[in-house]
């Protein structure tokens, strides 16, 4: 009886481990915006340049992994005066911090093709947790579609005058819409 065990287990021990596909966001079709309100109106903004490696299948969600890099100069809301104070001291301090991270290695499903990835991000100097609510279309080139919710003032964005929520809103949505390419093509 033992024999049969031990064999298992080295079977076991000696399988490949099963790791989800590993995809890339494609620059030229993916997005990543944010939607604020200032003065009680809100405004669309993206950032033009992001990174995103995600290591994704829903038949393997305990092996699912995000890896987003934002360079935050690249925040862009077609509005110059709005984007250097963004850019500035105040809010991203971009001289400071150039780049934002969010990782999330927990996913699980909420049926169908919709998924809720927790996750950590990191601006200013500050890490929290941050949940992204996506769709998952799959395919050659799969499409994740997702909204997350970011309280700004949680991250130190928009210091001194522009903590005051009456004029900037604390919640920020964040959009995202990645068509995907296998990693390394």
């Amino acid at each position: 009886m033992t024999r049969p065990l031990v064999l298992l287990a080295v079977t076991l021990l000696a399988a490949p481990a099963v790791h989800a596909a590993a995809w890339q966001a494609d620059g030229n079709t993916s997005t990543l915006g944010f939607i604020g309100v200032s003065q009680g109106a809100a405004f669309d903004g993206k950032f033009k340049r992001f990174k995103a490696a995600i290591e994704f299948d829903p038949a393997q969600l305990a092996s699912a992994r995000f890896d987003v890099q934002i360079e935050l100069a690249a925040a862009d809301t077609a509005n110059a005066e709005r984007d250097d104070t963004l850019h500035g001291k105040d809010f991203f301090d971009v001289a400071r911090h150039p780049t934002a991270t969010w990782t999330a290695a927990k996913v699980r499903s909420l049926g169908g093709n919709r998924y809720a990835a927790d996750g950590t991000l990191s601006l200013r100097g500050v890490s929290k947790p941050v949940r992204l609510n996506f769709t998952w279309t799959a395919g050659a080139k799969p499409t994740l579609v997702g909204e997350a919710m970011v309280n700004r003032l949680d991250f130190n964005v928009g210091n001194g005058q522009w903590a005051d929520t009456t004029v900037i809103g604390n919640a920020v949505k964040v959009r995202t819409s990645l068509q995907l390419a296998p990693a390394g093509h």
